[in-house]
């Protein structure tokens, strides 16, 4: 059963976050990678803006899932984080950031797990390397989601898979395209069974 989104705030500082609820999915990627395209293709409908010009989004926009239209409490919220790596933003994940990230990776109570997106046509980034670190340190769930595989071959899919997972020192990445909609029901039963889990 696919959740019905709703768009609940955007964020620019601690004390402007909901209220901890239901469990939380963040998230994260380089500002070119798909995360808007991909947040649109998980729920169904265009919630996510996706912009023409890297960067764009500053703050932390929260959508809150529910079961029903009726059910006013969400079953997970999403938590779209700005994209890192654009020239008009910072290049450290700790250090400069915008002072609302860095709280809300290491201290938000209902942050079940992080989805870090990388590009599969692209080689393994150092900012995405420092992602990773960073979560680990947290000591924070996330799983590693490659965007527009539709783009490459079953071949280059393999093989961009292999450097990835070894560049930046993982085991496992999902391979995904928002417009094939490759890997989302994967993605998808991830994210639920977390949602159950931290619900107990």
């Amino acid at each position: 059963m696919r959740l019905i989104p709703k768009f609940l705030l955007s964020a620019t500082s601690p004390d402007q976050f909901p209220l901890p609820s239901a469990p939380e999915v963040a998230f994260l990627g380089r500002s070119n990678v798909g995360k808007s395209s991909l947040l649109n293709a998980l729920v169904g409908s265009k919630q996510a803006h996706v912009s023409s010009t890297p960067g764009r989004t500053q703050a932390i926009n929260f959508f809150a899932l529910r079961d029903s239209a009726a059910n006013t409490q969400p079953v997970l919220l999403f938590a779209d984080l700005p994209g890192y790596g654009y020239a008009k933003l910072s290049k450290s994940i700790t250090a400069e950031w915008p002072k609302f990230i860095e709280p809300y990776l290491a201290l938000r109570s209902t942050l079940a797990l992080c989805v870090c997106l990388v590009d599969s046509k692209v080689p393994p980034q150092e900012s995405d390397a420092q992602l990773i670190h960073y979560l680990r340190e947290m000591d924070r769930r996330f799983v590693v989601v490659a965007t527009k595989a539709d783009r490459l071959s079953g071949n280059e899919r393999t093989r961009s898979a292999a450097a990835l997972k070894r560049g930046l020192g993982v085991d496992d990445l999902l391979l995904c395209s928002a417009k094939t909609e490759l890997g989302l029901k994967e993605l998808w039963g991830m994210m639920r069974a977390i949602a159950a889990d931290r619900s107990r």
